[in-house]
């Protein structure tokens, strides 16, 4: 069973721990990580969860995701979990995240990353995905307007492709 550290509410640690599934107690939060890796293509290495995850069983989602476990930093969660869940390895030594975006019980992590990947040589599939391919943008939507997809919000979306090469959220034209 997975152990996470608790931060407050200004993503400062408390010197707590809970343990994956228990109830979130009042103004305690976790880091969950994700990371979208992007071909020359624009397009994004999404993932279809394996058959017998506790959530979004079969669905496809960005190229992975998970919780930080304790002791573990963002960048060490997500060279962990893109390891763990497609086999590849990544170096975030000395990178932010690209994004944050809070949600009710903790922060979300983005990396967008180029990654010229050869999916053929993914050593899937792996306990958590089944299998990987590049979609570009509008076949994302297609995916979530028909149900295959993660319900992000099409602007959750639309915002990790933008994003993919910037550190500003200001549009420089």
């Amino acid at each position: 069973m997975e152990t996470w550290d608790i931060y407050d509410k200004d993503r400062k640690l408390t010197g707590k721990k809970m343990k994956r599934g228990e109830k979130f107690a009042q103004d305690a939060y976790h880091l969950v990580i994700h990371v979208c890796l992007f071909n020359d293509h624009g397009e994004m290495l999404i993932q279809q969860r394996q058959p017998h995850k506790d959530d979004w069983k079969n669905m496809w989602d960005v190229t992975v995701g998970g919780s930080a476990i304790a002791g573990e930093t963002s960048q060490q969660a997500a060279e962990r979990e893109v390891h763990e869940e497609i086999g590849y390895v990544l170096d975030l030594h000395n990178k932010r995240p690209s994004i944050t975006v809070n949600f009710e019980n903790g922060f979300d992590d983005y990396y967008l990353l180029d990654a010229d990947i050869d999916i053929l040589e993914l050593p899937l599939p792996t306990e958590e995905v089944v299998q990987v391919k590049w979609a570009s943008k509008d076949d994302i939507f297609k995916m979530i307007a028909e149900g295959l997809f993660i319900p992000y919000h099409t602007s959750l979306i639309e915002l990790l492709f933008d994003m993919r090469w910037k550190i500003d959220a200001r549009d420089p034209n």
